[in-house]
C-alpha cells in the first residue's frame, strides 16, 4: 500500500502543485545544508505515519477482507465501542463523513424549516451546510480574537425565539468554552451539538471533546488527527434514543433487512475504514503528544516575532492546525514563498462562511463579524504532524521569517 502526502479537507486547493510520496519523509536538509526538494515538508505527511503502522494496518484489513463483512461488520462494531469509550460517551455511530454526522444528528433532533442554529463563521463550510440541508437557518456569530473559537457573548446575543441549538466548533484542536456555552443553553432550553472534526482526543478540565453536548460529530478525513484512508465520520452520544435514531437514519431507516420504519439515508462508515481507524485509535494519544511537542518547538522558534493563534489556550489541545497571524497584506505572498521552497503552508480559512456566496441569504447585513473577517486575511497554517522532525521545523521557520 502506498500513500502520498495529504492535506486536510479544509485546506485550499493547490493548483499546479504536485505532492508525491517522499523518498525520505524525515529528511529536511542534506549534509551540504541545501534546502529540501520541492514539497518535502507537506502540511500533513500520511506516508510517514503509514510507515510506522504498516504491519498493523495490513493485518486489520486482511482480517476484514477474509471475513467479507464489508458493511456494518465486526470491525465497525469494535471501533464504535472503542471510540465511544475513548470519548467518554455511551454510544458511537459510524457514518459516511463528518458532514453526514452533523446532518444526521440535526435530522435526528428534528431540525427543520423555520428553525435557527447558531454556528461560528470561523469554520469549514460543512458546519453551516448541515444546518442548511435541513431547511433551517445557520445564524453566524463571530470568533474570539485570541483563539478564534466561537465568541460566547456573541452566541447569547444571537438567540431568538426560533433558536433550537448551538453548534460550536472545537477549532484547530482546541475545545471551546463549554461551561459558559452549556450555561447559556440551559438558560434558554437549547441543546449543544459539538463539531469535533478537528479535536480527536482534545480535553477540557479532564473531559474529552465529544462529551459536553447532546452529541458530537467527528470527521475521519485522512488528514485528521484520527484519519481513515478515505471519507468517514462518527457521532458520539450518551443518549440511547438519539443513538438508535441515528442508526436508523444512516441505514435507510432499517432495523432489519427490508424493514424500514422511517425514511433514512445511506451513510455508513465502511468496515474496512473502521478496521484502519481501530488500529490508529490505539496510537492517537501518542501522536497527539508528538503534535503538542512540535507546537511547543514552533513556539520557541518563533518567539514573539509572530502571534500564534490560541497560544495561551492550548491546555488539552491536540494541535490539528498550528496557525500564526501574518500582518495584513503579506499572508498570500508568504504562502506562495513557502510553497516555492517545498513547504506545505496553507490557510484556514481564506473566507469566513458568512461571506461565502452559497450562504449570502443567511448573512446579516447589519454587521460583518470583524474578528473572523480579519483573521481570514491573516491566519497562516504551518506543517504539523506527529512525525515532523525538528530539522524540518527549523527549515519552516527559517524560511517563514526570511520571507517576512
Amino acid at each position: 500500500m502506498t500513500l502520498t502526502h495529504s492535506i486536510d479537507e479544509q485546506a485550499p486547493k493547490q493548483a499546479g502543485v504536485r505532492i508525491p510520496p517522499p523518498a525520505d519523509s524525515t529528511a529536511a536538509v542534506n549534509s551540504a545544508g541545501s534546502p529540501p526538494p520541492m514539497t518535502s515538508i507537506p502540511l500533513v505527511d500520511l506516508a510517514a505515519q503509514y510507515a510506522t503502522i504498516r504491519d498493523e494496518i495490513e493485518v486489520a484489513m486482511e482480517r476484514t477482507i477474509q471475513r467479507g463483512d464489508f458493511v456494518l461488520g465486526a470491525a465497525l462494531r469494535d471501533f464504535e465501542s472503542a471510540f465511544a469509550s475513548y470519548c467518554g460517551t455511551s454510544h458511537a455511530v459510524g457514518v459516511g463523513s463528518g458532514t453526514d454526522a452533523l446532518f444526521l444528528v440535526l435530522r435526528a433532533l428534528n431540525v427543520g424549516p423555520g428553525d435557527e442554529v447558531i454556528v461560528p463563521t470561523m469554520t469549514f463550510v460543512a458546519t453551516a451546510e448541515a444546518v442548511a440541508y435541513c431547511g433551517a437557518k445557520p445564524v453566524f456569530v463571530d470568533a474570539r480574537p485570541d483563539n478564534l473559537l466561537i465568541d460566547v457573548a456573541a452566541v447569547e446575543a444571537a438567540i431568538t425565539p426560533r433558536t433550537r441549538g448551538i453548534l460550536p466548533v472545537h477549532l484547530f484542536g482546541m475545545v471551546c468554552d463549554m461551561d459558559s456555552l452549556n450555561q447559556i443553553a440551559r438558560a434558554h432550553n437549547l441543546w449543544i451539538l459539538e463539531d469535533a472534526a478537528q479535536a480527536h482526543g482534545a480535553t477540557l478540565d479532564g473531559r474529552r471533546a465529544g462529551s459536553f453536548g447532546v452529541a458530537a460529530c467527528f470527521s475521519f478525513y485522512p488528514g485528521k488527527n484520527l484519519g481513515a484512508y478515505g471519507d468517514g465520520g462518527a457521532v458520539v452520544t450518551s443518549d440511547p434514543q438519539l443513538a438508535e435514531r441515528l442508526r436508523l437514519l444512516r441505514d435507510h431507516g432499517s432495523r432489519s433487512k427490508y424493514d424500514h420504519s422511517i425514511v433514512g439515508y445511506c451513510s455508513r462508515l465502511d468496515t474496512l475504514q473502521a478496521a484502519v481507524l481501530g488500529v490508529k485509535l490505539a496510537h492517537l494519544d501518542q501522536w497527539n503528544a508528538a503534535r503538542a511537542a512540535a507546537a511547543e518547538y514552533y513556539d520557541a522558534l518563533i518567539g514573539d516575532r509572530l502571534e500564534r493563534v490560541g497560544s495561551d489556550h492550548r491546555r488539552g489541545a491536540v494541535h490539528h492546525i498550528y496557525a500564526v497571524r501574518i500582518p495584513v497584506g503579506q499572508r498570500d505572498r508568504l504562502v506562495e514563498a513557502l510553497r516555492a521552497r517545498g513547504i506545505g503552508a496553507s490557510v484556514h480559512y481564506p473566507c469566513p462562511v458568512h461571506r461565502q456566496p452559497a450562504f449570502a441569504e443567511f448573512a446579516s447585513s447589519d454587521h460583518d463579524l470583524p474578528v473572523a473577517t480579519r483573521a481570514a486575511a491573516e491566519v497562516l497554517s504551518l506543517p504539523i504532524y506527529a512525525e515532523i522532525t525538528r530539522q524540518q521545523q527549523d527549515f519552516v521557520v527559517e524560511e517563514l521569517l526570511a520571507a517576512l
